[in-house]
């Protein structure tokens, strides 16, 4: 019997972590559960989802979508681990679980707004991907496509306004500018 997307995706993490990780996993009625996973690596913590790629997604106007080809990716969110994130991994478990409840296609350069701070008491309320490099990719049997990992940063309210406005290459630039700190859960949001 042939290892399950998930087992492979866990494998991967943990030989690209170096370390066992810890775990909540998070329920929703009609979907498979989701697995929010927890790395530490010195004074960052990687918060990844397990459940996301556990099929393809697909536009939700398809008829028939393919049970086996389509993109398949999981969320990423990297913080340095100065404090506790309470009700973070319930969040990241709502947007994996949307492109099977909601028929979201999640890409790079998306722009997720969760109308809700990402943790409680967070100034963020949306996030915005780019394709996580260091953790690369899962290669799954052919026919299937890889899984792909997106590093989704947290952004404020006004940060994503900006984007929508902007683009998402002028928020990255504002950033860089005013040299912003994305992996500090306490960051001021960019000038804009």
């Amino acid at each position: 019997m042939s290892e399950s997307v998930t087992d492979l995706i866990e494998k991967h993490l943990q030989a690209a972590f170096g370390s066992r990780p810890q775990r909540a996993s998070v329920t929703f009625l009609g979907v498979e559960p989701i697995d929010i996973e927890r790395f530490v690596v010195g004074k960052d913590a990687a918060y990844v989802t397990v459940g996301c790629a556990r099929h393809p997604m697909a536009d939700p106007n398809e008829l028939n979508p393919d049970p086996v080809r389509g993109p398949r990716v999981e969320i990423v969110v990297r913080m340095h681990a100065s404090r506790p994130l309470p009700g973070l991994h319930r969040r990241l478990a709502t947007i994996a679980a949307a492109p099977a409840v909601e028929g979201l296609v999640l890409g790079a350069d998306a722009l997720v707004d969760l109308g809700e701070p990402l943790w409680d008491g967070a100034p963020f309320t949306a996030l915005v991907t780019a394709a996580d490099v260091e953790l690369g990719e899962v290669d799954l049997p052919a026919p299937m496509d890889p899984v792909r990992f997106l590093r989704a940063v947290p952004i404020t309210a006004n940060e994503a306004a900006w984007m929508r406005l902007k683009g998402v290459d002028a928020l990255r630039g504002a950033w860089a500018e005013a040299a912003i700190d994305l992996a500090d859960p306490g960051r001021s949001p960019a000038t804009m």
